[in-house]
């Protein structure tokens, strides 16, 4: 049974709707205390990192997500799910993250939009697997093909090894997909990545860490 974290933000439906199509079992989470019936755990994320952390904090399910991550229950996280679990964003201002990958959130370049890039950063583009070591489970079967990303910070993950997955936007790196131990995040999203995103969704149901 996946729980999908329900904190008021979020693209839930569709994210349920896609874990659903690739065989998984949903249940929306809101309360804290419930996350330790599941056995996997997804967090999306649409919106402002200062607000997600604080819903996240005003239910204890930041808490409670620590606590199931060193259990060792298998996680995702989805964009702005997947920002969260660094140090800090510099998101309007710097704010405090969950703190499970060390790293920052940053803008894109100010110059971007002058050089012709606009921001956000959205649109279809690549997944470029890590060659420091072997492609992570969840993220193998998206090799060769593309995914639909929606954002205009990134994650900078302070340790190589966090790092899965990279993308480009213009001539400007940055983290497709970050994680360790049994946490996997992903700054594209898998619901609106047709085949591909399916693709992926099923290897994290699959994926025993």
């Amino acid at each position: 049974m996946i729980g999908l974290v329900n904190y008021g933000m979020g693209n839930l439906h569709s994210v349920a709707k896609a874990l659903e199509k690739t065989g998984g079992k949903v249940e929306l989470v809101s309360d804290a205390d419930a996350l330790k019936q599941y056995d996997r755990i997804v967090l999306p994320g649409v919106g402002a990192f200062r607000d997600c952390v604080g819903a996240l904090k005003q239910t204890g399910m930041d808490v409670a997500l620590k606590e199931r991550l060193a259990a060792g229950t298998p996680f995702l996280g989805i964009c702005l799910g997947m920002q969260v679990l660094m140090d800090v964003s510099y998101e309007f201002g710097r704010y405090p993250g969950l703190g499970l990958i060390p790293g920052a959130v940053n803008p894109f370049p100010a110059s971007h939009p002058e050089r012709g890039f606009k921001i956000p950063h959205m649109g279809w583009n690549d997944v470029i697997l890590s060659s420091q070591h072997e492609p992570h489970p969840v993220l193998a079967p998206l090799a060769g093909l593309q995914v639909y990303y929606v954002h205009s910070y990134y994650c900078a993950p302070e340790h190589p090894e966090h790092l899965l997955a990279a993308c480009s936007y213009g001539d400007y790196p940055f983290a497709a997909a970050i994680g360790r131990d049994n946490i996997v995040a992903v700054q594209f999203h898998p619901e609106k990545s047709q085949r591909a995103g399916l693709a992926l969704l099923e290897a994290f149901q699959q994926w025993n860490p």
